[in-house]
């Protein structure tokens, strides 16, 4: 396909809610010039540091460089590191409004420690607690509040107890109530029925793990691939799901639509240098090109050539629209 600045006009239009687990990344960076007498241990003389959104908040921070009506839904709690994330998502025009605050459990943050392009530790802060019933109905209101002015909701799920059933139902009755285009990505850790959605998108390994299939690696291109195509056919029938879009990463992408054949889309990356974060620009720019009418094909086009930038670079990045452009033009 094409892609022109009228093409960019139109994702601008693209009215977004991100719904999920959020976080706070941290990155910490520094130099080891000796080890501690208190423990055989590196002492770490930090030189950098940086937060970034993490989670279903990174998701919400790919696509606001394209649109400025994104929104972002999840928990967390009364502390310094949810200031700090909600300082981020207003620098990167995320509206944090429809966050929760849970008076007791910390905002989940991850704090990584390197020294020489190399992680020595990551220290994880989070307390897992399933979406409680008092929460679920400041969810129901706060949806009810929003979906008038929204296109698409991404459920973004890391089995860290925001994303259960029943807030996906309350999510898929409002989506149908209004029209509005649900996609999913799914955590093998948090197994759920998916029927009621529009598209899910899992990555190779938790697409064979939900079709319970083991993956052989098999040498042929994916359209050929007898064990992908089968996981492809028993997910759209298992999730009860019109399309699931399973990421192959060096291989690009596999589309299953019901009543259509299977569609491969080859990978746009030059070069791979860190695939974290690939995946949320994926779904993001999936559902922004949805949401902004364009056809499931062409939005898994755009999605393919923004995760192909994405994994060029270092860290989880994002990625710009004139860098989109430039992807698009250089085929």
């Amino acid at each position: 396909m094409t892609f022109t600045r009228d093409h960019l006009q139109r994702l601008a239009q693209g009215r977004i809610l991100v719904v999920g687990d959020v976080m706070l990344d941290h990155f910490i960076w520094g130099h080891v010039r000796r080890i501690s007498p208190e423990a055989p241990v590196p002492i770490v003389e930090v030189t950098r540091e940086e937060f970034y959104p993490g989670g279903a908040a990174n998701v919400a921070r790919n696509i606001s460089p394209f649109s400025p009506h994104t929104h972002l839904m999840g928990r967390v709690g009364k502390d310094m590191a949810a200031d700090k994330l909600r300082e981020l998502l207003i620098e990167d025009k995320v509206d944090p409004a429809p966050l929760l605050v849970h008076p007791t459990l910390p905002t989940i943050s991850k704090a990584r420690v390197s020294a020489r392009q190399q992680q020595i530790v990551r220290v994880d802060r989070e307390k897992l607690l399933p979406l409680t019933a008092a929460e679920l109905i400041e969810v129901e209101q706060r949806l009810r509040d929003l979906a008038p002015n929204l296109d698409a909701i991404i459920l973004e799920d890391y089995g860290k107890g925001f994303m259960t059933e029943l807030l996906m139902q309350v999510v898929a009755k409002i989506a149908a109530e209004h029209k509005l285009i649900v996609t999913v990505d799914p955590s093998p850790r948090n197994p759920m029925p998916w029927a009621g959605v529009s598209l899910v998108k899992p990555n190779r390994l938790e697409a064979f793990a939900a079709a319970g299939l083991e993956d052989h690696l098999l040498p042929e291109a994916p359209l050929e691939n007898t064990e992908l195509l089968e996981v492809g056919r028993l997910l759209l029938a298992k999730w009860d799901v019109a399309s699931i879009l399973v990421t192959l990463g060096e291989q690009g992408m596999m589309l299953f639509e019901r009543g259509h054949p299977p569609h491969h889309i080859p990978t746009r990356a030059r070069e791979v240098f860190d695939v974290s974060g690939a995946g949320d620009t994926a779904i993001a720019l999936l559902t922004l090109a949805l949401a902004s009418g364009h056809s499931l094909l062409e939005a898994a086009e755009i999605s393919n050539h923004a995760s192909g930038i994405v994994v060029g670079k270092l860290g989880t990045a994002t990625l710009t629209p004139d860098e989109l452009l430039a992807a698009f033009s250089s085929k």
